[in-house]
């Protein structure tokens, strides 16, 4: 039974999950190693709850409960203290990984379940850094996550079946879909998702179409709410250059090889929204979509 958990990592997955947690009443301790990116993540989720409120999803006294229901953590040690459950939300990076739960399983009573929220990485491999590799499982939540109804449930080689169970439950008291997948590169929503948006790449690459083009016949054909390359944008493209990575290397396969437009326009800083430029031009506070210069 799953009491009270740890989230590690307070940017835009991890204050999501912890938002979600407290609402639907569970204590959260949300750890960083940075005070000022926990501020950063206060403020989100409260401006966050006041759309709600605004909505009126949640009333005045929800949003001031969700609030009190965190704790802010910047000692890892102290946050995973007596809880019942830990979920990682750390930078995608196998090496910070693999040393966050070696530190965890140190840290936490025998007990304790570490999830990892990772899109990519292996859960076997994680787990192998632990004593407890029957207790590690993957629980990738969507973005955004306080909207996103899905969450991938990742069992590892060893995971045992009684924690996937607790951790499916979980899923369903927060109101999520929980969806049971087994540990293999891309698991399921990006050994999909990511070849068709590599393959949207190399369409405007090989000039096929170009970024508009492309991302109508996908939105207008295919019902998908957004387009390929928007939503690489959005995901970040160093993050799909990544996780392409992980899925090439892991299945020795060419068809998951990186575009290589893919790799230069990461290797010039262009990363989509979090920078401003990606396929599209993104200027703060407007919702205007304009093609980026280079592809015009």
């Amino acid at each position: 039974m799953i009491h009270k958990v740890a989230v590690i990592g307070s940017g835009t997955m991890g204050n999501g999950i912890a938002h979600v947690l407290a609402q639907h009443h569970y204590p959260v301790h949300l750890i960083d190693i940075s005070s000022e990116a926990l501020q950063k993540a206060q403020q989100t989720i409260s401006r966050n709850l006041d759309r709600m409120l605004a909505k009126q999803q949640i009333t005045e006294e929800q949003k001031t409960q969700t609030l009190q229901n965190i704790t802010w953590h910047t000692d890892l040690a102290e946050g995973v203290k007596s809880v019942d459950l830990v979920i990682e939300a750390a930078t995608e990076n196998v090496n910070l990984k693999l040393q966050l739960f070696h530190d965890l399983d140190e840290y936490c009573t025998p007990e304790t379940i570490l999830a990892t929220n990772t899109s990519s990485i292996s859960i076997t491999q994680i787990a192998a850094a632990t004593n407890r590799p029957d207790k590690v499982i993957g629980m990738h939540f969507m973005n955004p996550v306080p909207i996103m109804k899905l969450v991938e449930i990742i069992k590892g080689y060893n995971t045992s079946a009684a924690v996937t169970e607790t951790i499916m439950e979980l899923a369903r008291k927060l109101e999520k879909v929980p969806t049971e997948v087994n540990d293999y590169p891309g698991f399921i929503a990006n050994r999909i998702l990511m070849p068709m948006i590599n393959e949207a790449i190399y369409s405007l690459y090989e000039g096929v179409a170009g970024v508009t083009e492309i991302d109508t016949v996908m939105k207008l054909g295919m019902a998908h709410p957004m387009g390929p390359l928007q939503l690489a944008d959005f995901i970040g493209l160093d993050v799909c250059l990544y996780i392409l990575k992980v899925m090439h290397d892991g299945f020795g396969n060419p068809k998951y090889a990186p575009c290589p437009l893919l790799v230069n326009m990461v290797l010039a800083g262009h990363k989509g929204v979090k920078t401003g430029n990606g396929f599209y031009h993104y200027t703060p506070g407007s919702k205007d979509l304009i093609v980026a210069e280079r592809f015009r």
